[in-house]
């Protein structure tokens, strides 16, 4: 039996039922992927049920504004797939009149889809067989036929796909596809898999020769940043409050939040009350108070925020203010979000 052949018998016996597993339509199943990206299956599927209950179909994901789809987003992760999934939602129905590239070529054009995406796209949608290979697919291949060669490097990425594509079964692409993913996902994780339980476990290149933990090889290990963020948590005594959008490349595009102080290092009470005139001219404060004794760290992919809010309030009215109420319609960082939310009885 053919290494396809047992992961198309695996997947028959042990795919999970998923709301955009029996649809070939070419939206449902790019919106999947793209929210996919990054983001396990169990966090992603909230997300899509919202977007798909959102926008049914890709004309209203295009006509939908920016604000309103970053805030759907908000707590996924990786804004840079929700700006993207909107402009190519517009370039779809502008472009394609509201009809998805048949071709993988014609789906790499699309912004945000890469190799990945596209192969993914042409097989479950329209039978193209072209190999996916994502992080389950490597570790697989990687494990099971004991390849050694790191795979985000140019070698190994180039190995890697000529691999998948020898491998797999062009008669039965849709299925392959889903189901070597879905075996790395379930069956081969990246700890502790059941390898006692496996079905490839008697021609296992790394089970045979105990290289299981250390398959497969990555060599860019990512560099941490570690920035320090005070955020200025405003309250005038109408309940009024202050939020500003993040423009320019850097994290969190567009997004929403409080008047920010970045420093090299933490700060002390003095230091902000210091630098309260930079955000707010000349206003008297009557109380300010910190509200995390400990930092919260936040970690992203290449950065670890370590965060303090700072309360304060004043009795005079704030200038461009926005009522407290009215905070949780702005699409702002899941930081900030809990914030809100762990603080809302104790604001003062």
């Amino acid at each position: 039996m053919t290494f396809a052949q047992k992961m198309l018998l695996w997947y028959a016996a042990n795919k999970r039922k998923l709301p955009w597993r029996g649809t070939r339509n070419p939206y449902k199943i790019w919106l999947s992927e793209i929210i996919l990206q990054q983001t396990r299956v169990v966090q992603g599927t909230p997300y899509y049920l919202k977007f798909i209950g959102a926008f049914p179909t890709v004309y209203d994901l295009a006509n939908a504004s920016e604000e309103r789809v970053l805030k759907l987003w908000q707590g996924l992760g990786y804004y840079s797939r929700a700006r993207n999934l909107h402009a190519t939602a517009k370039t779809v129905v502008r472009a394609y009149d509201g009809t998805f590239p048949e071709t993988y070529e014609g789906l790499l054009k699309l912004k945000g889809v890469g190799d990945y995406t596209a192969s993914a796209i042409a097989s479950i949608c329209f039978d193209i067989p072209e190999p996916v290979v994502d992080g389950n697919v490597y570790r697989v291949l990687a494990r099971y036929f004991g390849v050694n060669l790191p795979t985000d490097s140019t070698e190994g990425i180039k190995y890697f796909k000529n691999l998948a594509r020898k491998v797999m079964d062009p008669n039965n692409i849709r299925d392959y596809n889903q189901g070597i993913m879905e075996f790395g996902a379930v069956q081969c994780t990246p700890k502790n898999p059941n390898c006692m339980y496996c079905p490839l476990n008697d021609s296992c290149v790394a089970l045979q020769k105990g290289k299981v933990q250390e398959l497969p090889i990555k060599t860019n290990k990512t560099r941490v940043t570690h920035r320090y963020f005070n955020y200025l948590f405003f309250m005038d005594s109408d309940g009024r409050t202050l939020l500003k959008q993040r423009t320019g490349k850097g994290i969190w595009q567009n997004l929403w939040e409080f008047p920010l102080l970045e420093s090299k290092q933490e700060i002390d009470e003095d230091t902000v009350i210091k630098k309260l005139d930079d955000f707010v001219d000349a206003m008297k404060v009557q109380e300010i108070k910190r509200y995390n004794e400990l930092p919260i760290i936040h970690k992203l992919s290449h950065q670890h925020l370590h965060t303090i809010f700072w309360m304060v309030k004043t009795d005079e009215m704030l200038q461009n203010s926005i009522p407290l109420s009215e905070v949780e319609k702005y699409p702002v960082p899941v930081l900030i979000a809990e914030f809100l939310k762990a603080s809302k009885n104790s604001y003062f």
